[in-house]
């Protein structure tokens, strides 16, 4: 996973703080993830969820609403309205630098937003919520103590979660106008409600009347003895694996094509994936694994790229090697590790590569140290690099 801090401007003007959680290699889709009333980018359901949802190829950007968090404004100035403006603003900002969203995820007062805002983005081909209400209005229950006082002064500071927040008149008679159960029936994307029966912010009743009300495509997830925020990192990650698994049916590209089959023997082969930059699949016998370049190399850093395996292959012919000559002699040794560099350096007969080797052995290897070293020196693939090989190559007929 690859995690970048990035800004845009919102909806009042004010620049937003975000964060894009990107794969290792090509995004299959691209994500907005919608936080909490009140909460942050950075509140921990927000952010467990986005990087697990990198393990499926999935990035995901999630931001601070105005006012929260690291980003710009007042929040006493802000409604639900300004939020689904803002999450328009965001899913510009990702068409624009990358590829616009096809999938929103929202929880609690976020879900609501992504529901809204979902209406006006017509990329967006999947919705998931977690515990969302059916209603923007629910959110008065967070502060009903002083309904009264703004209501009558215009404003007052109220506290949610343990902060101070001004929470104007404009803001309630803004939350009145919003009834998601309403809106889900008219949109075109698919629909995915997480829902815990235990949760005590929002109850499961919300999740019941928007599943009742959305049309197919709609799925209902039960979070079963989750908490309304999903303290627990199981929990988080449940519900990730899920709506991964669900949304890519709908928001993603075709998963990677199958590696190829190496042929019997020695033999190692590399064929592209056909995704861009210097992706590929690696064969080698019956094991396969992703190669590349660097993103600063043109690559997408899906992979280790040649010289990093050749390396590779150094150090694990060279760990390989030594316990075989512990297990010969009957030494017992701890673990073995090597790590081994690669660089190129000047000479006088021109540049060469050369290969640098730390082998250790957990709990030390006392008075056996140079004897490793020495049959460190014997490993085949040391010979190998040490040593003139020629390469045969021919290009293969079209059949």
């Amino acid at each position: 996973m690859r995690s970048e801090k990035v800004s845009f401007t919102g909806s009042l003007g004010e620049t937003l703080a975000a964060r894009l959680e990107r794969p290792a290699g090509p995004a299959r889709a691209f994500a907005l993830f919608a936080h909490c009333f009140s909460c942050s980018k950075d509140i921990h359901a927000a952010q467990r969820i986005s990087r697990r949802l990198t393990r499926y190829g999935i990035a995901v950007l999630r931001f601070d609403f105005t006012g929260l968090g690291q980003s710009e404004g007042d929040f006493a100035n802000t409604n639900f309205s300004s939020n689904i403006d803002d999450l328009v603003k965001a899913a510009e900002w990702l068409a624009a630098e990358h590829t616009a969203p096809g999938l929103l995820i929202g929880h609690s007062l976020g879900g609501a937003a992504v529901i809204a805002a979902a209406a006006r983005l017509p990329d967006v081909k999947a919705v998931a919520t977690i515990g969302a209400p059916a209603a923007a209005a629910h959110v008065r229950k967070q502060f009903m103590d002083h309904v009264d006082e703004i209501e009558s002064a215009g404003e007052a500071q109220v506290k949610l979660a343990g902060r101070p927040f001004r929470i104007r008149k404009q803001f309630l008679d803004d939350i009145e106008g919003h009834q998601l159960d309403e809106v889900v029936g008219t949109l075109k994307a698919a629909l995915l409600f997480a829902h815990s029966p235990l949760d005590e912010t929002v109850s499961i009743d919300n999740a019941t009347r928007l599943f009742v009300a959305a049309k197919h495509p709609k799925t209902f997830l039960s979070l079963d003895d989750a908490d309304h925020l999903l303290s627990r990192e199981a929990d988080a990650h449940h519900a990730a694996d899920v709506i991964a698994a669900w949304a890519l049916g709908y928001a993603g590209t075709p998963e990677l094509p199958d590696p190829p089959r190496a042929p019997r023997g020695r033999a190692a082969v590399v064929e592209e994936t056909g995704l861009g930059g210097f992706h590929s699949w690696a064969a080698a016998g019956d094991h396969a694994f992703l190669v590349d370049e660097p993103e600063d190399a043109g690559g997408l850093d899906a992979g280790p790229h040649p010289y990093q395996i050749l390396s590779a292959a150094l150090a694990a012919c060279t760990t390989m090697t030594l316990r075989m000559y512990a297990n010969h002699k009957g030494i017992k040794l701890g673990r073995i590790r090597t790590t081994v560099t690669h660089e190129r350096s000047g000479a006088s007969d021109g540049p060469r590569d050369v290969f640098k080797r730390v082998v250790s052995v957990e709990g030390g290897a006392g008075d056996l140290a140079d004897k490793l070293v020495e049959i460190a020196g014997k490993c085949p693939v040391h010979r190998t690099l040490e040593r003139a090989s020629r390469i045969e190559t021919e290009a293969a007929d079209d059949s």
